[in-house]
Order: C-alpha cells, then sequence, then structure tokens
C-alpha cells in the first residue's frame, strides 16, 4: 500500500520528481503484490513468499482469509502439510528484483494474490480435493497433463473442460510426447 525509494540507491533524491507516486502504484511486476489488492474474509489467496516453512508458509501456498486487520491477516492454510493450520500474513516491504526496473522502490503490501485459480505449473507438488482443469489448447509440455489430472485425491473430484483445435468442447484430452527426448537414454 505504501511505496518508497530505497535508499541504498543513491539516485532516489533525483528520482522521487520524477516518478509520482500514482506511477510507482501503477508498476506491476512478478512476484510483487499490485498496489491495491481487494480482500474480504472467505476469498482464498496464494503466498507470493516463502515466511515460515517450517509452518508451511511458503510461496505457492494456498489459503482463505478469515480476518483482516491494517497490518496482519489472520488465514487458514488450505494446502501441503499444515492443511486447516491458522496463521498469521504480515504485510511486509518487498523490493522488486525485475530487471525491466531501471531503479528500486519497495511496496509495503501483502505478499499474497487473490487466488481462484492456478496453472499447472504452479500446482505442482499440491494436493486438493478438487480439480477443475480447463484445456483450451493441447497440453504441449511433456508431464504437464500427468501433473495436472495427479493433483486431485480423488476421481470423484476432478472435472475438465478440454476443447479441440477448432474450439469446440471435447471429451478427448491428448497427451503430446515428443519421442526425440528419449533417443539418447539409456
Amino acid at each position: 500500500m505504501m511505496h518508497r525509494y530505497c535508499m541504498s540507491d543513491h539516485s532516489f533524491t533525483a528520482l522521487e520528481h520524477v516518478h509520482t507516486p500514482k506511477f510507482l502504484n501503477s508498476i506491476k511486476c512478478s512476484g510483487i503484490p499490485n498496489h491495491s489488492i481487494t480482500l474480504k474474509v472467505g476469498v482464498p489467496v496464494m503466498l507470493l513468499r516463502n515466511i515460515d516453512q517450517s509452518s508451511g508458509l511458503c510461496n505457492g501456498t494456498r489459503l482463505i482469509i478469515t480476518k483482516l486487520g491494517n497490518r496482519v491477516i489472520k488465514a487458514k492454510i488450505l494446502s501441503g502439510k499444515m492443511v486447516g493450520e491458522k496463521v498469521f500474513i504480515p504485510r511486509m516491504s518487498l523490493t522488486p528484483s525485475s530487471a525491466g526496473i531501471p531503479f528500486k522502490f519497495q511496496r509495503g503490501q501483502f505478499p499474497i494474490i487473490v487466488s481462484f485459480a492456478m496453472t499447472i505449473n504452479k500446482s505442482q507438488g499440491q494436493s486438493l480435493f478438487h480439480v477443475g482443469l480447463l484445456l483450451k489448447k493441447s497440453v504441449f509440455t511433456h508431464g504437464q497433463l500427468y501433473v495436472a489430472l495427479s493433483r486431485v485425491t480423488s476421481r470423484k473430484g476432478l472435472k475438465i473442460l478440454a476443447y479441440d483445435d477448432e474450439g469446440k468442447i471435447t471429451n478427448e484430452v491428448k497427451n503430446i510426447v515428443y519421442k526425440e527426448v528419449f533417443h539418447n537414454l539409456i
């Protein structure tokens, strides 16, 4: 919610007149939450930082918000080994490490993002009771279909919506494997 230039950046005094708070608030970069996030009790979120691995607070952990505060959020863990545990997520000063930004700044924000859905890659390593898989195109990376289908703990918890190459709903999914990958294996 708050921005400030890093004091280690020797040119911060010159930049504060060029980069207005409105400009800084508009910057979006990977791994850093947006300047403004709308939250309410009951919304599912995903953690964007490793906070405390022993408590299950790792990058990618899914949580549901149970109480909101100005500097801390109370949430219940939805994934991983600590499912059901109640935890606290503090607001943190986060500094983007993107090479595309020619200056350093800090954003004071909760290290979370609202998460009603996730990519197959982000779901890797999680066990979920319900999985809805939307496949608008064929899965093209070896192993991705397996990862997507193996996240769910039971067959009853799996729903798939797949489209063919013409954009019509289908009941078939291709698992594309490039045999060249296996040529030099012993």
